[in-house]
Protein backbone atom coordinates (compact mmCIF):
# COMPACT_ATOMS: atom_id res chain seq x y z
CA UNK A 1 0.00 0.00 0.00
CA UNK A 2 1.08 3.35 -0.94
CA UNK A 3 1.41 6.33 1.36
CA UNK A 4 -0.33 9.49 0.64
CA UNK A 5 1.08 12.84 1.95
CA UNK A 6 -1.07 15.26 2.34
CA UNK A 7 -0.31 18.59 3.08
CA UNK A 8 -2.62 21.29 4.98
CA UNK A 9 -2.93 25.03 5.62
CA UNK A 10 -5.45 27.59 6.73
CA UNK A 11 -5.22 31.33 6.14
CA UNK A 12 -7.33 34.28 7.41
CA UNK A 13 -7.71 37.98 6.61
CA UNK A 14 -8.38 39.38 10.08
CA UNK A 15 -9.13 36.71 13.43
CA UNK A 16 -12.09 36.33 12.41
CA UNK A 17 -12.24 37.37 9.09
CA UNK A 18 -12.95 36.07 5.62
CA UNK A 19 -10.47 32.56 5.64
CA UNK A 20 -9.52 29.94 3.09
CA UNK A 21 -7.81 26.52 3.83
CA UNK A 22 -5.60 24.41 1.18
CA UNK A 23 -4.27 21.20 0.39
CA UNK A 24 -2.00 19.39 -1.29
CA UNK A 25 -2.20 15.40 -1.92
CA UNK A 26 0.58 13.63 -3.57
CA UNK A 27 0.52 9.84 -4.47
CA UNK A 28 2.06 7.40 -7.07
CA UNK A 29 3.31 10.47 -8.73
CA UNK A 30 -0.10 11.88 -9.18
CA UNK A 31 -0.65 15.51 -7.64
CA UNK A 32 -4.27 16.82 -6.20
CA UNK A 33 -5.26 20.00 -5.07
CA UNK A 34 -8.20 20.93 -2.80
CA UNK A 35 -9.15 24.40 -1.47
CA UNK A 36 -12.02 26.38 0.05
CA UNK A 37 -12.84 29.43 2.07
CA UNK A 38 -15.32 30.99 4.44
CA UNK A 39 -16.37 34.44 4.23
CA UNK A 40 -16.30 34.89 8.19
CA UNK A 41 -14.13 32.45 10.26
CA UNK A 42 -11.06 31.97 12.13
CA UNK A 43 -7.61 30.57 11.26
CA UNK A 44 -7.91 27.88 13.57
CA UNK A 45 -10.83 26.79 12.31
CA UNK A 46 -9.55 26.97 8.51
CA UNK A 47 -6.45 24.72 9.83
CA UNK A 48 -8.60 21.75 11.04
CA UNK A 49 -10.84 22.65 7.82
CA UNK A 50 -8.39 21.79 5.59
CA UNK A 51 -7.38 18.80 7.48
CA UNK A 52 -11.23 17.28 7.37
CA UNK A 53 -11.39 18.11 3.52
CA UNK A 54 -8.07 16.03 2.89
CA UNK A 55 -9.08 12.95 4.50
CA UNK A 56 -12.78 12.85 3.48
CA UNK A 57 -11.15 13.56 -0.05
CA UNK A 58 -9.56 9.65 0.36
CA UNK A 59 -12.17 7.49 -1.28
CA UNK A 60 -10.74 4.21 0.47
CA UNK A 61 -8.94 3.72 4.25
CA UNK A 62 -5.44 4.98 3.33
CA UNK A 63 -1.75 5.24 5.01
CA UNK A 64 -1.35 9.23 5.38
CA UNK A 65 1.95 10.92 6.43
CA UNK A 66 -0.19 14.46 6.89
CA UNK A 67 1.79 17.39 7.05
CA UNK A 68 0.87 20.84 9.12
CA UNK A 69 2.55 23.64 10.36
CA UNK A 70 -0.44 24.14 12.98
CA UNK A 71 0.42 22.83 15.80
CA UNK A 72 -2.79 23.50 17.30
CA UNK A 73 -3.99 20.61 15.07
CA UNK A 74 -0.95 18.31 15.95
CA UNK A 75 -0.95 18.51 19.67
CA UNK A 76 -4.87 18.59 19.66
CA UNK A 77 -5.15 15.27 17.08
CA UNK A 78 -2.14 13.87 19.06
CA UNK A 79 -2.31 14.63 23.15
CA UNK A 80 -5.68 16.89 23.69
CA UNK A 81 -8.11 15.36 21.88
CA UNK A 82 -8.23 11.91 24.05
CA UNK A 83 -9.11 13.74 27.28
CA UNK A 84 -11.70 16.31 25.63
CA UNK A 85 -13.46 12.82 24.29
CA UNK A 86 -13.48 11.56 27.50
CA UNK A 87 -14.74 14.68 29.32
CA UNK A 88 -17.63 15.19 26.83
CA UNK A 89 -15.61 17.69 24.60
CA UNK A 90 -14.63 20.11 27.81
CA UNK A 91 -11.47 21.37 28.68
CA UNK A 92 -9.53 20.02 32.02
CA UNK A 93 -11.18 23.82 33.59
CA UNK A 94 -14.08 22.18 32.68
CA UNK A 95 -14.63 24.81 29.66
CA UNK A 96 -16.54 23.59 26.46
CA UNK A 97 -13.52 22.96 23.58
CA UNK A 98 -13.17 25.48 21.20
CA UNK A 99 -14.19 24.05 17.50
CA UNK A 100 -15.78 21.15 18.85
CA UNK A 101 -17.54 20.78 16.25
CA UNK A 102 -14.84 20.05 13.63
CA UNK A 103 -12.34 17.90 16.33
CA UNK A 104 -15.45 16.11 16.06
CA UNK A 105 -15.12 16.03 12.36
CA UNK A 106 -11.52 15.29 13.07
CA UNK A 107 -11.95 12.32 14.98
CA UNK A 108 -14.36 10.74 12.75
CA UNK A 109 -12.32 11.23 9.93
CA UNK A 110 -8.99 10.25 10.89
CA UNK A 111 -10.35 6.87 12.08
CA UNK A 112 -10.71 5.83 8.31
CA UNK A 113 -7.19 5.88 8.28
CA UNK A 114 -4.07 5.33 9.42
CA UNK A 115 -2.15 8.34 9.79
CA UNK A 116 0.94 9.63 11.04
CA UNK A 117 1.23 13.57 12.32
CA UNK A 118 3.85 15.76 10.95
CA UNK A 119 4.33 19.20 12.37
CA UNK A 120 6.63 21.16 9.35
CA UNK A 121 7.00 24.88 10.38
CA UNK A 122 5.80 27.20 8.50
CA UNK A 123 6.74 29.66 5.85
CA UNK A 124 10.37 27.76 6.00
CA UNK A 125 10.61 26.50 2.24
CA UNK A 126 9.11 23.27 2.65
CA UNK A 127 7.68 22.78 -1.09
CA UNK A 128 4.38 20.60 0.08
CA UNK A 129 3.90 23.40 3.00
CA UNK A 130 4.17 26.67 0.69
CA UNK A 131 1.55 25.02 -1.89
CA UNK A 132 -0.73 24.30 0.47
CA UNK A 133 -0.23 28.13 2.07
CA UNK A 134 -1.30 29.12 -1.67
CA UNK A 135 -3.89 27.32 -2.18
CA UNK A 136 -5.27 28.21 1.40
CA UNK A 137 -4.99 32.23 0.03
CA UNK A 138 -6.60 31.01 -3.16
CA UNK A 139 -9.71 29.62 -0.99
CA UNK A 140 -9.42 33.26 0.91
CA UNK A 141 -9.50 35.16 -2.12
CA UNK A 142 -12.79 33.29 -3.18
CA UNK A 143 -14.45 34.93 -0.14
CA UNK A 144 -13.13 38.41 -0.39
Amino acid sequence: MSVVQIYTDGACRGNPGPGGWGVLMLSQGQERELCGGEPQTTNNRMELQAVIEALAALTRPCEVELHTDSQYVQKGIQEWIHAWRQNGWRTSARQPVKNADLWQRLWDESQRHQVQWRWVKGHAGNPGNERADQLARRGMEKCL
